[in-house]
């Protein structure tokens, strides 16, 4: 194992050899183990011999910002900061950082879930990250960014997996955009509030659709059967926690062809005992 201490300077050792000393191959296969925050950080300073095995870009094929504390007086993001002499942490430089790095070679990105990403990250994103097979998208995003997500697809056409924390506004375009130019894409998650509109498309949009997480969301058993019929190539399908629907004999009938039926946790009632296919629940804003 490599012990990096918070300084980044001291060397493991093993029976006498430097690690520095160990050819740029073996690090760099170390080193795509580790976390953005040891990769930014920590193993940059250690050595020089370090440092130019961490600029591979196949070191960052897997971003995942998820991973890191990003409230501005977090340890990382005040050592980020200093490292690279930033007055102040925000998540833009980190990002040019770490994509830069990577040139080109990111497959997955995973946005952080706050607010703290700009429309100018995504765009970013999608210019320097051509080659993108899975992607998380930030919640949180303002209304105008949130109508633009669909221009972004055509920058990640060997997309095959999204994830959204919750339902854009620009869901039905973005499925669109989806399915006209990403040919290889098999799994989705999304919650929300989730239309009979909202399964066509996914059905009419996306037929090689493999997994489906609709977990969190409202979602009735017509809308349910909208989809399982639908998805000719569906084979998982989660509907966790929702509402809208409850699992009797006739949905898990409806989902008997498909390889995994996850429904643990939903209910046709909400926990007031009222039915949740009331006027306010069409409205499109929906809360947990």
């Amino acid at each position: 194992t490599i012990t990096i201490n918070p300084g980044g300077r001291r060397l493991a050792m093993e029976e006498g050899r430097r690690w520095e000393e160990m050819p740029t191959d073996c690090l760099v296969s170390i080193f795509l183990r580790l976390g953005l925050d040891d990769l930014t950080i920590s193993v940059p300073f250690v050595c020089k011999s370090w440092a130019q095995a961490s600029l591979d870009p196949g070191c960052w094929r897997v971003v995942d910002f998820r991973t890191l504390d990003l409230v501005p007086w977090s340890r990382f993001c005040k050592g980020f900061a200093s490292r690279y002499s930033l007055r102040s942490f925000s998540f833009s430089p980190l990002m040019e950082f770490v994509v830069g790095r990577a040139r080109g070679s990111v497959a997955e990105l995973v946005f952080p879930s706050s607010s703290s990403v700009s429309w100018r990250d995504l765009v970013h994103a999608s210019v320097k990250c051509p080659g993108l097979k899975r992607l998380a998208l930030p919640d949180h995003l303002m209304l105008e960014d949130e109508l633009r997500i669909p221009e972004l697809v055509g920058g990640w056409r060997n997309l095959e997996e999204l994830e959204l924390e919750s339902k854009p506004s620009s869901f039905l375009a973005l499925v669109a955009r989806i399915g006209h130019d990403c040919r290889r894409f098999t799994r989705l998650r999304v919650s929300g509030l989730i239309t009979t509109e909202d399964a066509c498309v996914m059905v009419n949009c996306l037929p090689e659709l493999k997994c489906l997480d609709l977990s969190k969301s409202y979602l009735t058993k017509e809308q349910l059967g909208v989809i399982v019929n639908g998805c000719k190539s569906l084979e998982r399908l989660a509907v966790k926690d929702c509402l809208g629907f409850e699992a009797d004999e006739e949905v898990a009938s409806m989902a008997s062809n498909l390889k995994v039926f996850e429904h643990q946790g939903s209910k046709l009632l909400d926990d007031s005992g009222y039915e949740t296919d009331e006027p306010e629940y069409q409205t499109g804003i929906f809360c947990w």
